[in-house]
């Protein structure tokens, strides 16, 4: 299949790539020329566990391409995939469709043979629908139909999830489209992953819906983690115990500093709007955005509580600025709210992750930026563990003592247990466990 990617951000070029690795023919698109120039020289714009081997090797068997113009591209395509961005737009919490709206004018103008016109990017529901009356009206004679398949790719894991997912949702009535479609997702076959079908409003709200469900189960074991801490309970039995239920589940019961990331945050903001659009009232989703919220701002006070209610003059070492490990994104981080109230309450920050330190410079500027967690810890107050990057799970609980100004340790992650860090002499702060939980 001859297929044509806009956008060769995190789910375009992973999409692109694996696409490739099916044995696809595949152009991936891009209006930045440096990007493009760069993925040429074989430099990856995004940190992602096996991307660049993937990239290169398909590269070099040429089923993978890259360019700044889509003209030819779609107009050859048996599919067009659109997979640029969505933020939240600033000011009401809208999805912003600037970039997929410049995506699909362009589009309509281009096909030649029967397209399917697919989109990834999560947008409001509806929208599709939009799409192609777009293409209709641009191009009348364009022989187009306009599909919904939502991605689910875990950043970190997003290559193991593309080629054992899950499911695959596709949103299309059309019987062509259809047969484009499941073309496409036919090497996953072998690996019997439920490829879905459904109508296309449908398919959009799957993913909103999902990325809802996953971000309350964040927030409530959060609020559970807080009254763990209350009653003397630890958490992370607590999560254990209630995860073993098979309704329920192990995933996403991490107590921790609140969701981040590219989805929870605009997905939640988005799914909102489109209710408040439609006049209905989603209490259950409204209260999980506002609690995390809550719960990212409330960090910075949990680090000063550790230190006796003062920061002033304290220098903090954090450890981790990603929102998740084996990732470098920061969108919506909740280092960012941590690190700038810490800086709001007076303290000094340093700061250190493997791989997301480049990115954190445009969101934190005014802290310094270590070259490992040991040079971070350095002369520091207060150590705060914030993204759980495996590098982090085994320090030296010894060389830390020495060469911190006092032994204060904030996990917010929960990677140490409390007696293993009391023995060692730190004063350990935890998220949902006593010191002796």
């Amino acid at each position: 299949m001859r297929i044509t990617m806009i956008g060769t951000g995190y789910v375009g070029l992973v999409s692109g790539a694996c696409f490739a690795d099916f044995g696809h023919d595949v152009v991936c698109v891009d209006k930045d020329g440096k990007k493009i120039a760069a993925l040429h020289r074989g430099e990856i714009p995004i940190y992602e566990t096996g991307l660049d081997d993937l990239v290169t090797t398909n590269v070099t068997a040429q089923p993978l391409r890259f360019t700044t113009d889509l003209s030819q591209p779609v107009a050859d395509a048996d599919a067009v995939f659109i997979a640029v961005g969505t933020p939240s737009r600033r000011g009401d919490g809208h999805a912003d469709l600037s970039y997929f709206n410049a995506a699909d004018k362009e589009i309509a103008k281009a096909p030649t043979v029967f397209t399917v016109v697919v989109t990834q990017s999560s947008v409001p529901v509806g929208t599709r629908d939009a799409v192609e009356r777009s293409i209709s009206e641009t191009n009348p004679n364009a022989d187009v139909v306009v599909a919904s398949n939502p991605e689910f790719l875990r950043e970190g894991a997003a290559i193991r999830d593309f080629k054992f997912p899950d499911r695959v949702v596709v949103g299309t009535a059309d019987e062509r489209g259809r047969k484009v479609m499941g073309d496409i997702y036919r090497p996953l076959s072998l690996n019997q992953a439920p490829l879905m079908f459904t109508a296309r409003r449908t398919a959009e709200m799957i993913k909103y819906a999902a990325n809802a469900f996953l971000a309350t189960k964040i927030t409530f074991i959060n609020e559970i983690a807080d009254l763990s801490e209350k009653v003397g309970a630890n958490v992370q039995e607590v999560a254990r115990g209630i995860g073993l239920d098979n309704r329920i589940g192990t995933k996403f019961l991490h107590a921790g500093p609140g969701f981040g990331g590219s989805c929870f945050p605009k997905d939640t903001k988005a799914l909102i709007k489109i209710a408040q659009d439609y006049d209905v009232s989603l209490r259950i989703v409204e209260s999980v955005l506002a609690v995390n919220e809550n719960r990212n701002r409330a960090m910075a006070r949990n680090v000063s509580q550790a230190l006796g209610g003062a920061l002033r003059g304290k220098n903090i070492a954090v450890l981790g600025l990603t929102f998740k490990p084996d990732t470098d994104d920061m969108r919506d981080a909740p280092s960012i709210p941590l690190v700038t109230g810490l800086l709001d309450m007076g303290a000094k920050v340093k700061a250190f992750d493997p791989v997301g330190m480049e990115q954190a410079k445009g969101e934190l500027p005014n802290i310094i930026y270590c070259e490992d967690a040991y040079s971070c810890a350095q002369g520091a107050d207060a150590l705060v563990v914030v993204t759980e990057w495996t590098q982090f799970r085994a320090l030296d609980l010894d060389r830390l003592k020495t060469i911190m100004a006092q032994p204060v340790v904030v996990d917010l992650r929960n990677i140490y247990r409390p007696e293993e860090m009391l023995a060692a002499g730190f004063v350990y702060e935890s998220v949902g466990r006593s010191s002796q939980a």
